[in-house]
């Protein structure tokens, strides 16, 4: 099947790299000139582990292709994929659907009679309506039709999410968009056994935000737990493992740490909220949930300040890890960003390290010394706070990090490393959902958690209350 795709963004790019690793053909289009340049000679605009090989090689079978040149893209397209970008409006929390309506604005004239023109942005409900209604402004009633497909890829496993799913979900008001979209997903699902939800366009697009919207309010519920160990001398850690143990709740984000960020959690949560009021319903666990999250970021400055006895003017502050979880550079709404603004406004001296994220950090920070390692930006500090657990922090000598700083002080905002070791080696260690009586007995029953952890089958990236709530299932 030949497939457009309309955009060549995060949820573009991978979806039509992937539709073409499956044997379709595929084109994907974009304005920006300077971003197809690039992906004809296979230079990516994103990081993202696994794209760039699949890319190149896709592209060398002749089965991926890049184009400004939209008529050209939708020429003998069988399904027209809706890839751009949905932002949230600033200061109105709905999403900005301007990119959306301007590509259905736009393939009209182009578009092959009886495609079927698909939304894979994330979109709020009735999306599908309006873009129905500005193509058949164009073309004739009954020679396209618009469907639902929304995407459910996690950064940094956004490949393997594509290719292997826990479910795909198709939104459709007609039995040919039904059936296009079943030959696109079936024979290559079909063998692993992944359900094909079908449903109205309406369902399809609220599955999305619902689904993001429970995992946020899922995380901020074990944050707050977390705030509640540290109180009374628990260990958020075990806590999540014995309530992640009910197969009614499951394992995946019960990880404490200092709240969602990212490209959908945030966006997605507001555009549901707004939704919500139009329609005059309340959510008020959502809105919770959207309140606690924005102010955890910043009350994680209050943890640092805490640990350098209440006092940071002056400091220097090493901050490892920048973008909101491992193995992207995706630095939208990342709490690194809230965290080292707060510390700056009380006077603190900021470096930073994050071995893929800090050009894009650059943008948003000011007044920040970037470092090229991170055992570079703990030199001479007073703190060092861990805010993204990327494989190489985790991995870090502590003995060479303590004697490389002025003060051995350590805040860990994700559980990432050996607390027993580096207290061992004389760190002053603060971290979230552990009190200071609750360290003896955590790192005695360690053992125990491993073997829990086994037989869950998920391993401790899984499990483990430090990791990305993120990494893990978004």
């Amino acid at each position: 099947m030949k497939v457009a795709v309309i955009g060549t963004g995060y949820v573009g790019l991978v979806s039509g790299t992937c539709l073409a690793a499956w044997g379709h053909d595929v084109v994907c289009v974009d304005k920006d000139a300077q971003k197809i340049a690039g992906l004809q000679k296979a230079v990516l605009p994103i990081y993202e582990p696994g794209l760039a090989d699949l890319v190149e090689s896709n592209a060398a079978a002749g089965r991926l292709n890049f184009t400004c040149n939209l008529a050209e893209a939708l020429a003998g397209a069988a399904l027209v994929l809706i890839a751009v970008g949905t932002p949230a409006r600033a200061g109105h929390g709905d999403a900005d659907l301007s990119f959306v309506y301007m590509a259905a604005r736009e393939l009209a004239p182009h578009l092959e009679t009886g495609a079927v023109v698909t939304i894979k942005s994330t979109v709020p409900v009735g999306t599908g309506d309006v873009v129905e209604k500005i193509i058949g402004s164009i073309r004739p009633s009954g020679s396209f039709s618009v469907a639902s497909n929304p995407e459910f890829l996690r950064e940094g496993v956004a490949v393997r999410d594509f290719l292997d799913p826990d479910r795909v979900v198709i939104g459709v008001e007609d039995e040919r968009a039904r059936k296009a979209l079943m030959d696109l997903y079936r024979p290559p699902l079909e063998m692993r056994g992944t359900p094909i939800v079908v449903t109205r366009r309406r369902t399809s697009e609220l599955i999305k935000y619902a689904a993001n919207a429970f995992l946020a309010t899922k995380i901020t519920f074990i944050n707050e737990l977390a705030d509640l160990c540290e109180e009374v001398g628990s260990d958020v850690g075990e806590l999540a493992l014995g309530m992640g143990l009910d197969k009614r709740i499951g394992a995946s984000f019960l990880n404490a740490g200092p709240g969602y960020g990212g490209s959908c959690f945030p966006k997605d949560t507001l555009a549901l909220l707004r939704t919500a009021q139009d329609h005059g319903v309340s959510l008020r666990l959502v809105e919770e949930t959207v309140t606690a999250n924005e102010a955890r970021k910043r009350r994680m400055a209050l943890k640092v300040i805490d640990a350098l006895d209440g006092d940071v003017d002056g400091a220097t502050i090493a901050v490892l890890g920048l973008t909101f979880k491992p193995d992207t550079d995706d630095m939208r709404d990342a709490p690194s960003v809230p965290l080292i603004e707060t510390l700056q406004r009380f006077g603190a001296n900021v470096r930073a390290y994050d071995p893929v994220g800090q050009e894009n950090a650059s943008r948003l920070l000011s007044d920040v010394e970037f470092c090229l390692d991170a055992y570079e930006c703990v030199r001479g500090a007073d703190a060092v706070v861990v805010v993204t657990e990327w494989e190489s922090i985790r991995k870090l000598d502590l003995a060479r990090v303590k004697r490389a700083m002025r003060q051995p002080v350590l805040v860990d905002l994700r559980n990432a490393v050996s607390h027993g070791v580096a207290r061992e080696l004389g760190f002053h260690v603060s971290a979230i959902g552990r009190s200071a009586s609750a360290w003896r007995e955590a790192e005695g029953t360690q053992a125990g958690e491993r073997r829990a952890r086994a037989r869950l089958g998920g391993g401790d990236k899984q499990t483990t209350a430090g990791g990305s709530n993120e990494r893990m299932e978004f």
